[in-house]
């Protein structure tokens, strides 16, 4: 089994957000990479970073963005740093992957002062930019799909990638 559409990009690009409403218009499931940590760590994500560490969070991660690529046929939002895991980027060949992208003031402004993203700790802009700049290259990779939703409605966003995924446009 294969999801319909993945979805990637930085914090702040509205993945979750999208994601949802995507899935409600093409009728089907919805599932978040980092909802499906914390349900099987019984944690948050940020406690899980707290009490075991990145590299814990991250091999969490992997295996459960592994389960969901195998099991789940609707809409999978991914968490802005899976795309840094090379085995999750191989699993991604072949999928319809959307990468939601965003300008850092637009994502700063949507992330705030957003305790529950660690990465995102101290100076938010500053740390956002870092990890933009670092991942932006495997999201370019990865995408199928490349859509900037700076300055869009999340109606815009859904109804452009309904369009897109329905006439099966892909980026070279």
């Amino acid at each position: 089994m294969t999801p319909i559409a993945v979805l990637v990009g930085a914090p702040g690009a509205g993945k979750s957000t999208v994601g949802r409403r995507l899935a409600a218009a093409l009728d089907v499931d919805f599932a978040d990479s980092d909802a499906l940590i914390e349900a099987d760590a019984g944690m948050s994500v940020s406690d899980i970073f707290v009490t075991m560490g990145e590299p814990e969070f991250r091999a969490r991660e992997e295996a459960v963005i592994a389960t969901a690529l195998e099991e789940r046929t609707g809409v999978l939002a991914l968490g802005g740093g899976a795309i840094m895991n090379a085995d999750t980027r191989r699993r991604l060949e072949g999928v319809p992957v959307i990468w939601l992208e965003v300008d850092l003031s637009a994502a700063t402004k949507r992330v705030g002062m957003n305790k529950a993203r660690p990465l995102l700790l101290g100076d938010v802009r500053a740390q956002m930019s870092r990890l933009m700049k670092e991942r932006a290259p495997l999201y370019e990779e990865a995408a199928t799909i490349r859509l900037n939703t700076s300055g869009m409605k999340v109606r815009e966003v859904v109804d452009t990638l309904v369009e897109q995924l329905q006439a099966g446009v892909a980026h070279e």
